[in-house]
């Protein structure tokens, strides 16, 4: 499943921003729900020591899962300037 969710680009609905690939999932191990998704920011090099910047998404600010996009609801707070419009 973690690999069919890693091809899909995550796309703000709001602004049409596109954010990042899925690079984790946050279950709850207790009842076995996803609580949250870990994406991968686009348009980041490296950020602090190689790393890549994250973003942690909400499961419950996951609007629509389609076949090429995960659209989400951006309340979620995302490092600065780590966006990028869809042309």
């Amino acid at each position: 499943m973690i690999s069919e969710l890693q091809m899909k680009d995550i796309i703000a609905m709001e602004t049409g921003e596109r954010l990042g690939q899925i690079a984790d999932l946050d279950i709850d191990v207790d009842n076995g729900k996803v609580v949250a998704i870990v994406i991968t920011l686009k348009g980041k090099m490296m950020g602090l020591f190689g790393k890549d910047e994250e973003a942690v998404i909400p499961w419950d600010q996951i609007i629509n899962i389609g076949t090429d996009v995960i659209l989400v609801k951006k309340p979620f707070a995302l490092p600065p300037q780590s966006t990028n419009k869809i042309e």
